[in-house]
């Protein structure tokens, strides 16, 4: 229970920290083009992980010890590098221009929605009624936000362009899903570095022009935290929750972009965003409030990840003794059925026949 708290803590602050991304690039998009911007964004989530990772992070044992990338994983990291860290940040980017933040800020929430329609759809991730209730919710939510009642009856381009933007995200998120046993700043840097490199080669094919090195600093620095620490608490989520669950659960905090919305560019919530709201408050709650409880079966499998051998999925021995530390190897899982909460973690990934 203690892990599942710290788990839906991590999710949280990554949500936080995303929501927050879309009112402050707005603020950097007056003087960087979108696709110089998300190069900036990415290039600082990776490099200032990478700075951390050589420098601070070398007197943290935990770091250390998490599991290495594999060439297995590589597929999985370059699916999510190109979904989620090139083309999604690019067509956010361009959307803002023609989106208010606030709006844009909540219409986010659409990546936790189709994060659960895809896991569910493609990678077969159990999702209860109640989870699909609440995705239900959050769509209803997004609807709203998304239409148009300025002139005409019908909806935003710009609004559309942040929905096409989550779903990179969502199919993101379902690929990072299978690497989130690996150490979640190694895939931060390699994600950034990459995803950074590109859309900086694609922005100088454009001819786009570099704004004052003050500007390159900020936008890095808000890649670092509001990208960057955000995926790494993402990762950290994942592990525990799975994808559909750690995704909901941004619709938790999806205002935390909205109150800095209103702060910095006076912009009031309309009579849509104030109908929109208590569809994403009990979309929350019924997150917040699932248990999921039932006889399951442990098939033998082996895997690497960051671990101790306090949790009851870790029996096997080590010839020099412990286990109470937290280490990682690769280990084996004998088959063994039980009954106890969880949820689909990275233990957690069997099927439910109904």
């Amino acid at each position: 229970m203690y892990s599942k708290k710290i788990s839906i803590l991590y999710a949280l602050v990554a949500a936080s920290l995303f929501g927050a991304s879309a009112p402050l690039a707005k603020l950097l998009l007056t003087d960087i083009h979108p696709v110089l911007l998300a190069s900036f964004l990415y290039m600082g989530s990776g490099l200032g992980l990478l700075f951390y990772k050589l420098t601070l992070g070398l007197g943290q044992k935990d770091l250390s010890r998490e599991a290495k990338l594999g060439r297995a994983d590589l597929p999985w990291l370059a699916g999510a590098t190109v979904s989620g860290g090139i083309a999604a940040p690019i067509v956010l980017l361009f959307s803002l221009k023609h989106t208010p933040a606030a709006t844009a800020s909540l219409i986010l929430n659409f990546e936790g929605v189709a994060t659960a329609l895809i896991a569910s759809l493609a990678f077969r991730e159990a999702v209860s009624k109640r989870i699909w209730l609440a995705v239900i919710l959050v769509t209803i939510a997004v609807i709203l936000l998304s239409v148009d009642l300025s002139d005409r009856w019908g909806f935003s381009l710009g609004a559309m362009g942040v929905v096409a933007a989550c779903v990179l995200w969502g199919l993101d998120n379902n690929f990072t899903r299978n690497t989130s046993a690996k150490d979640p700043i190694v895939i931060v840097i390699v994600k950034g570095i990459a995803a950074g490199a590109i859309s900086l080669a694609l922005a100088l094919l454009m001819g786009n022009s570099f704004p004052g090195l003050a500007k390159v600093l900020l936008a890095c620095v808000l890649g670092l935290v509001c990208y960057g620490l955000s995926i790494v608490f993402f990762i950290f989520s994942l592990r525990e929750l799975g994808t559909a669950r750690t995704s909901a659960y941004f619709a938790a905090a999806p205002f935390i972009g909205s109150v800095l919305s209103f702060l910095i560019f006076r912009e009031l919530p309309n009579a849509l965003f104030l109908v929109a709201l208590p569809f994403i408050v009990a979309g929350a709650f019924l997150l917040f409030t699932e248990k999921h409880l039932h006889l399951h079966t442990h098939f033998e499998f082996e895997h690497d990840h960051f671990h101790d051998h306090l949790d009851g999925h870790h029996a096997h021995r080590h010839p020099e003794g412990g286990g109470a530390q937290k280490h990682s190897h690769p280990h084996q899982h004998d088959p063994v059925a039980h009954q106890h909460p969880h949820n689909p973690d990275i233990h957690h990934r069997h099927s439910h026949e109904d």
